[in-house]
């Protein structure tokens, strides 16, 4: 019996992602005499990187003290002392974060001027929430990060001191974590603002394969391992079905035995997966 595979609506790029890799090849394009580089990945994804080298932009894992030519600020956004490291480097900074990215950083912001102690639920170390930080660190210094519950529980004092408690989302969070920070805020907290900052993109991603889950034997998560939107998506399905999370189609023969005991499958990808390897990965199933 041939297999049936079903590839989610919501899978691969998502606009601030398909937007940053268009615009940055476009720069080089238009610029074809200027050196292009990007300041850290611009999206979390080896193969792209790899395609965006082969064209000539160059990625930058550290700001050199000089430089010439365009200096993109990735997806994930950059706090505002780099980009004025970039500018005084002789660097042109081109300023490719997220729309919805920007919107976290300026109501951190908006929520730090109003005398708010800022919550950000997050990774500490991804760089979007790095850029968040930043921001708000500008305007206060009350700010904590935080993934889950635990992590806050460090802070409780200084929650319980304060009187206005801000919370603000990594845009590819998962609700259910928002839901247990903010959970635990109103046992302590005498006043709380939530800007639930979670990106359409990544909630509708969710949801959707979330269905899709409930009724296959099979989940195909494809994406980077590094890129946190992919991560959650396969950490929300392996609670619900069989779950595989891999970066590329080879990666496939690794679940030969898997693969084969099942009849239906459902792919799904994070916002960083190009769409080829989304086709070669269901190419490489319909071949099982």
């Amino acid at each position: 019996m041939p297999k049936k595979i079903k590839l989610a609506k919501y899978a691969g790029f998502c606009y601030g992602v398909k937007r940053a890799v268009e615009t940055a090849k476009k720069l080089k394009e238009e610029n074809p005499d200027k050196k292009v580089f990007v300041l850290g990945e611009l999206i979390h994804n080896t193969n792209v990187i790899k395609e965006l080298e082969a064209n000539g932009i160059k990625t930058l894992y550290e700001l050199p003290e000089k430089g010439d030519g365009i200096c993109v600020i990735r997806s994930h956004g950059e706090s505002p002392e780099v980009i004025e490291k970039i500018k005084q480097a002789g660097f042109t900074p081109v300023d490719l974060t997220c729309p919805d990215v920007k919107k976290v950083q300026q109501k951190a912001v908006e929520l730090a001027k109003d005398g708010y102690f800022v919550v950000i639920v997050g990774k500490a170390e991804h760089p979007e929430v790095v850029a968040i930080k930043a921001n708000a660190l500008l305007w206060t210094d009350k700010v904590a990060v935080a993934s889950n519950v635990e992590q806050l529980k460090s802070f409780e004092n200084e929650i319980k001191s304060h009187k206005r408690i801000g919370v603000v989302v990594q845009t590819t969070q998962m609700l259910s974590t928002l839901n247990s920070i903010v959970n635990y805020l109103t046992s302590i907290a005498k006043e709380i603002h939530i800007a639930n900052t979670i990106c359409p993109s990544t909630s509708m991603r969710q949801c959707e394969a979330k269905e899709l889950a409930e009724n296959c034997g099979l989940m195909v998560v494809v994406g980077s391992k590094k890129s946190a939107n992919t991560t959650h998506l396969a950490e929300i399905l392996k609670n619900i079905t069989k779950t595989i999370h891999i970066e590329n189609a080879d990666e496939l023969d690794n679940f030969k035995s898997l693969i084969e005991g099942v009849e239906d499958i459902s792919v799904t990808a994070g916002a960083s997966t190009p769409q080829n390897i989304i086709d070669a990965v269901i190419e490489k199933l319909n071949s099982f």
